[in-house]
């Protein structure tokens, strides 16, 4: 299903990154920033996800992904 995180008391700004069940990407929510207020601002993803990448800010950018770009896993 679709998800969405909020960023209460995080220190940093960051991209956060949806993956579908095949590792391709969903969508990034780009520079998430910091909430220091009761109420914050929700990134959801733009479709159904399973996992999720959180890393800094502009990180999304300077990698120039799109979605569709599959994330490789090398577990050695």
């Amino acid at each position: 299903g679709k998800r969405s995180f909020w960023m209460k008391n995080t220190r940093i700004a960051l991209d956060i990154f949806y993956f579908d069940q095949n590792l391709a990407l969903v969508s990034v929510a780009e520079h998430a920033a910091p909430c220091r207020t009761a109420r914050c601002p929700s990134y959801p993803s733009e479709g159904p996800a399973k996992y999720v990448l959180e890393l800094n800010a502009g990180k999304a950018a300077e990698l120039n992904v799109k979605a569709g770009d599959v994330l490789e896993l090398h577990l050695d």
